[in-house]
């Protein structure tokens, strides 16, 4: 069931608590195998564009319970147990339960390989030793969130950026992934404020969805993506940290991509980075909140809005929620890498390879299990999950949770494939293809995640 948004209020949540700040650069050395593309011709980048970030975000409430979210500017999991191994050597320092840590990644396309398994390429033998830097860098990066957090308050608000395109390109040839104008895009943009208690500013958080793919194949450079110089724009102008944290975006991405050029990389980054700072200049202080007031009579019947001061909210609940989705019928793991040894072209190798790992990680099930983090501190609701889920997913479940500001993050705590409409499985499309997910997962997934909220975070009807 679908709520009414409430008509004499404004969509704004906060959270009341303790939180910590921290970032580390993650960028590897030159070298590292770094091909993310099948159609480049090199396998390792010669230079670095924008250095490589992970930040920390520390929230804890007045009982002490602690969630923290860690985002890396870093591709996504090519085979599972790296992921794994990581992110449980995380919870094992610190003694955390599962459910109170998330490590989410940009998603740029221009960063190093992170799979074990291409140790063997040329300049693979750099990629364990960089996991293992992740590692040491993750758990100083949420120690000195520790050390140094502080009492303020947390609160966000939408906005808009134009960034985001549909990339689902029907022509006739069939469908290709690049700039669809036909098709309208989620513009949504959520952008978080954290204050101290004498209210100053101490970080901004952007949460957009759009994939970082403006560098491609033709680019032998080490960057964020836009994602770099959107956080260089709000730094520049606020002098806080910026974080981003990537929404349900398997169907968008910028307009202008797919180059080598440096400047529309910034462009882009720029162009987002302008639009959290637009709509950040619009968000109220803490604990404040813009409502109806009253009606006055003039040339015509207006209706007057303003301040008024709401009480800081500091709950806070952590719940892991395991979703059923069905696979599709796919080849065995060895049908796959033997056809993997026996092809010799280059593009459809790599495509290969990365269906390979992708079958190492489903195994023999016939049914998925997709952990989705659920979150509320205060009245604002998290979700994250794996996989590259479509911005349906996130413009339905806002939907029903009108009078919150909901968070949505991509890849987070693992990858798996895309999550595409049901309609589009009779289509030869990449998502599709690509996925191992059978026809309705996206669905399954939308409708559980909204049970779930109910459930467990608030009890909207």
């Amino acid at each position: 069931m679908i709520n009414n948004k409430h008509a004499f209020a404004d969509i704004s949540s906060s959270f009341s608590g303790r939180f910590g700040i921290s970032k580390r650069i993650i960028t590897p050395e030159i070298g590292i195998y770094s091909r993310n593309w099948g159609a480049a011709a090199f396998d390792q980048a010669t230079g670095i564009h924008q250095d490589l970030y992970v930040h920390c975000l520390l929230l804890e409430n007045h009982q002490g319970m602690q969630s923290i979210i860690l985002t890396a500017d870093l591709g996504w999991w090519k085979n599972a147990q790296d992921e794994q191994k990581l992110r449980q050597a995380i919870l094992a320092h610190f003694d955390l339960p599962e459910a109170s840590l998330i490590l989410a990644l940009s998603h740029t396309h221009a960063g190093p390989s992170i799979c074990s398994t291409d140790k063997d390429l040329p300049g693979g033998d750099r990629i364990i030793p960089y996991l293992a830097f992740l590692q040491e860098s993750m758990i100083a990066c949420i120690e000195e969130a520790r050390n140094t957090a502080f009492y303020g308050v947390m609160t966000w608000g939408y906005g808009l950026s134009d960034l985001a395109c549909n990339r689902d390109l029907k022509t006739e040839k069939g469908y290709l992934i690049g700039y669809n104008p036909k098709e309208e895009a989620d513009a949504t943009l959520l952008v978080g404020q954290l204050f101290n208690e004498k209210q100053e500013l101490q970080a901004v958080i952007c949460n957009y969805a759009c994939h970082p793919t403006t560098f491609a194949h033709e680019n032998e450079l080490i960057s964020p993506d836009f994602v770099g110089e959107l956080r260089h724009t709000v730094e520049q102008h606020l002098q806080v940290p910026c974080l981003f944290l990537q929404g349900a975006s398997g169907d968008l991405a910028p307009k202008k991509q797919y180059v080598k050029d440096p400047a529309i990389v910034e462009a882009n980054g720029r162009a987002l980075g302008y639009a959290v700072l637009a709509t950040q200049g619009q968000l109220l202080k803490p604990n404040q909140n813009w409502v109806f007031k009253e009606a006055l009579v003039s040339g015509a019947p207006l209706a007057l809005w303003g301040k008024v001061a709401v009480p800081p909210d500091s709950a806070m609940i952590q719940q892991v929620l395991q979703v059923t989705v069905p696979y599709k019928q796919l080849e065995a793991a060895a049908a796959i890498l033997e056809e993997f040894e026996a092809c010799e072209d280059r593009v459809l190798k790599d495509r290969l390879w990365r269906k390979y790992n992708t079958r190492l990680a489903i195994g023999d099930k016939e049914e998925a299990q997709i952990p989705v983090w659920l979150w509320r501190f205060g009245d604002v609701i998290l979700v994250a999950q794996a996989n590259e889920a479509y911005s349906i997913y996130q413009k339905e479940v806002r939907a029903a949770f009108p009078n919150h500001c909901l968070v949505f993050i991509n890849i987070a705590n693992g990858y798996v494939g895309y999550l595409a409409p049901e309609e589009l499985y009779d289509k030869d499309i990449y998502a599709v293809w690509q996925s191992p997910y059978a026809a309705g997962s996206l669905e399954i997934l939308i409708k559980e995640t909204i049970l779930g909220i109910k459930k467990y975070l608030c009890y909207e009807a």
